[in-house]
């Protein structure tokens, strides 16, 4: 959900001080993995949130990268990895929530609206959404810009 390992790392880190620090106030309402589930969604949409306000140095791009012609399947596969986290990356974030949870953690739908707070119908709907934007993103020959891939959510 993180889109890279540091912030994943950083997030986690921040979950779990989160779960130690609040674990007297875990009610019971819902089960311990739901609860801790959405403790470690929230510490990940932060840190998104956060690294939207730090400067991002990035790479410079040359545009002269081109896939090597005998790339083994090895290779292959960690090209098409890295083209699902960017598509991943450049998706709202309650999309990418939603998508990672189901996709990824294969929680069902009431379980994402429990953790995420939300209704199973817009659980539902996000999904959708995030899985449609992300076949668009990867989609050979695609040309679309971030705005594109992050349509407005009106659930």
């Amino acid at each position: 959900m993180a889109g890279n390992d540091a912030d994943a790392a950083d997030a986690t880190q921040e979950a779990l001080i989160a779960i130690a620090r609040g674990i007297a106030r875990f009610d019971g309402r819902s089960s311990f993995s739901t609860w801790t589930y959405r403790v470690a969604t929230n510490a990940c949409l932060d840190e998104l949130r956060r690294r939207h306000r730090r400067p991002d140095p990035g790479l410079p791009d040359d545009g002269h990268a081109q896939p090597n012609q005998h790339e083994t399947s090895m290779d292959q596969a960690v090209v098409e990895k890295d083209s699902i986290d960017q598509a991943l990356a450049g998706l709202r974030e309650e999309y990418r929530a939603a998508v990672v949870l189901r996709d990824l953690g294969g929680f069902d739908y009431a379980e994402i609206a429990a953790i995420l707070g939300i209704r199973p119908g817009t659980v539902r709907s996000r999904i959708a959404r995030g899985r449609a934007a992300l076949a668009d993103a990867l989609s050979p020959g695609n040309q679309r810009g971030d705005n594109d891939v992050q349509a407005d959510d009106h659930a």
